[in-house]
């Protein structure tokens, strides 16, 4: 049966740790990332995370009910950073390509943790936030109601899967890095003409491109389709959405 979590106002109350540190979600989701950082997937566990807070394991439970929802905790928390300081800029494309590069570069900056939570749905507060800005960027420009569905969902998609499969390819040990980056540069660069013509004439570019994110690049494709879409002849979108106040992204001073 999963733990009662314990009201947060009811944590602040509990005595510091033998270390004298006052336990907090905050607290408890950096020292995660920073295992999973050390360690891997592998090393975050209640027990490991018990000794490096100077903790009893079950203590973390007040907080969590589980480590899934600790996992959740810190895909948020990625989500969070990547939105700390942006404001929507009253351009469409470019206030969704600094969203999306903000949020890929969060997430390739803890590859570990990006891997675990980048196809997870937290519902959390970053999240959340993370998706109303999005739709309200889309919506503020005039796409219709269904193009902003459908533009949001390929936006979101494509810059978490990107995060997930760039991460990945960070989180591996060095060795294996330098070994995939090299393949480009060892066979597929010495394939003959003779039986591979197009990846032989490719092949000085592929070993350029191929060792770096196509993220930028596929984010450009989606936001030409995208504007393309929006002034289609035929289609008429819907006009701009009244101006409103929108909250500052959390963590914002």
């Amino acid at each position: 049966m999963p733990k009662r979590v314990v009201p947060e106002e009811r944590r602040r109350r509990r005595r510091p740790t033998k270390s004298g540190r006052v336990l907090s979600e905050a607290l408890i989701v950096e020292t995660a990332l920073r295992l999973l950082r050390e360690h891997g997937g592998a090393g975050l566990t209640a027990r490991r995370l018990g000794l490096a807070l100077d903790c009893d394991p079950s203590t973390l439970y007040r907080y969590f009910r589980g480590m899934d929802e600790l996992t959740l905790a810190l895909g948020d928390a990625l989500i969070g950073r990547a939105l700390r300081g942006w404001r929507p800029t009253g351009r469409w494309r470019a206030d969704l390509r600094a969203v999306g590069l903000r949020i890929h570069a969060a997430y390739l900056s803890h590859p570990q943790a990006a891997v675990l939570t980048a196809n997870r749905v937290s519902g959390r507060a970053n999240e959340l936030a993370a998706d109303e800005a999005v739709l309200d960027v889309l919506r503020s420009a005039g796409f219709p109601l269904p193009e902003t569905v459908r533009v949001y969902h390929a936006f979101i998609d494509t810059t978490l899967a990107f995060a997930a499969l760039d991460a990945a390819s960070l989180a591996l040990p060095g060795a294996a890095q330098r070994a995939d980056e090299e393949m480009w540069r060892s066979t597929y660069a010495r394939l003959p003409a003779a039986t591979h013509p197009r990846i032989a004439e490719a092949a000085p570019l592929l070993a350029t491109r191929m060792v770096t994110s196509a993220y930028p690049t596929a984010l450009e494709m989606l936001l030409d389709s995208a504007e393309a879409r929006l002034a289609s002849p035929g289609k008429t979108p819907d006009p701009p959405s009244p101006p409103r106040s929108r909250p500052a992204p959390p963590g914002t001073p």
